[in-house]
């Protein structure tokens, strides 16, 4: 079966400078970078353990709120009406 190349978007070749003609690729282990505008070539050996995920809101389990934290706020008018 053949490796599937993938441009990535939005990188720029740290040869020419150019955006958008960075392709990617994974073989045996190893990651591989080309631009397709000069001879740009990297190898990159793929990392066994990647760095942990940041906590954020979006991925920290799902907290219940207790009603206790919540109040009802009743607005006035200052004209009294």
């Amino acid at each position: 079966m053949a490796v599937q190349k993938r441009f990535i978007a939005g990188a720029i070749c740290p040869r020419c400078a150019e955006m958008d003609r960075i392709r990617s690729w994974e073989q045996n282990g190893i990651r591989y970078r080309e631009c397709v505008n000069c001879d740009f070539f990297e190898q990159l050996p793929i990392e066994e353990q990647a760095a942990p995920e940041l906590a954020t809101r979006v991925n920290r389990p799902h907290e219940e709120e207790s009603a206790a934290d919540f109040q009802t706020v009743r607005i006035l008018d200052p004209k009294g009406r």
